[in-house]
């Protein structure tokens, strides 16, 4: 099944995991997913795992793990920047045998050591390059403050538009803590003719550190107020998991309420948080 056949049901709810590190024993992994079937998600994905994680718990292993043994659709990351045409099709083939349906098509994050392969400069290359190789659902990443490389946000939407055109059937977004921010980026796609559904990708602030490292990376702004838990809380961090939890339920009733597509919830493997926040907006969702 293609995961873009869900938007036409309901409110969709995802989970996005990733593949443990090669310290980490295999079973953690399958755990977590034991854990969050009981929340009935409409699709888990899988981050992109190669040789940095454990053996066996590749994407495509654990993507085909949670199709095969727990009965969810999933979906598999596919990053391309240190790709080439040929990987890409060996990647897609792997993909195909497993029963993988659906791919989230990524340019990628830039690597310093890593010489980038240039076959595909943007995620829209890939996209169209998966829609000529394979009847694969495509979805794409978006970035509600814009992308951190892009000019200005316009130019960030123009580029959006063109994946979109390429072959995408839905789009996620990157994390974000204001929802004001997201309302603006779905005018300005709606403005621009993008009519594809949008998940809100929501992050629960369970830990100071790792949330900033994630702003870090992907741009993403932290409101006054978030700050100030961050900053009222930083020497208690059990106070502030639960007040970081009860901001992201905040954020997804508010959404739920103004008509979103979807949450997706990046669980970092922490099927608790996720049954903890599935559970307080359970009835804003329908599930």
């Amino acid at each position: 099944m293609k995961a873009i056949e869900v938007f036409k049901q309901r409110t969709v709810l995802s989970f996005e995991v990733f593949p443990p590190k090669p310290t980490s024993p295999i079973d953690t992994i399958y755990r977590t997913l034991e854990q969050l079937q009981d929340l009935q998600p409409d699709f888990i994905s899988v981050t992109y795992g190669a040789g940095g994680s454990t053996p066996g718990a590749s994407t495509a292993d654990i993507a085909a793990a949670i199709q095969n043994q727990h009965g969810i659709l999933s979906m598999a990351h596919l990053p391309c920047i240190n790709d080439t045409k040929e990987s890409v099709l060996e990647k897609l083939s792997v993909f195909r045998e497993k029963g993988i349906e659906n791919i989230l098509a990524l340019r990628g994050d830039r690597n310093p050591d890593i010489e980038p392969k240039n076959e595909f400069r943007y995620a829209s290359d890939l996209v169209a390059f998966i829609r000529e190789h394979g009847d694969f659902d495509i979805c794409g990443a978006c970035y509600p403050e814009g992308h951190p490389e892009a000019a200005d946000p316009f130019e960030d939407i123009r580029n959006l538009k063109h994946k979109v055109d390429a072959g995408v059937s839905h789009l996620i977004t990157q994390l974000f803590f204001d929802n004001r921010t997201f309302y603006r980026f779905r005018e300005l796609t709606a403005v621009a003719g993008i009519a594809v559904p949008i998940e809100a990708g929501i992050m629960p602030v369970t830990n100071k550190k790792s949330i900033e490292r994630m702003v870090s990376l992907c741009g993403a702004s932290i409101p006054i107020r978030l700050a100030r838990l961050l900053s009222r809380y930083a020497d208690d961090p059990v106070s502030l998991k639960a007040a970081g939890l009860e901001y992201a339920i905040e954020q997804i009733l508010d959404l739920a309420e103004n008509g979103v597509d979807g949450i997706h919830l990046y669980t970092m493997n922490n099927p608790d948080v996720a049954h903890y926040i599935v559970e307080a907006v359970a009835d804003a969702l329908n599930r």
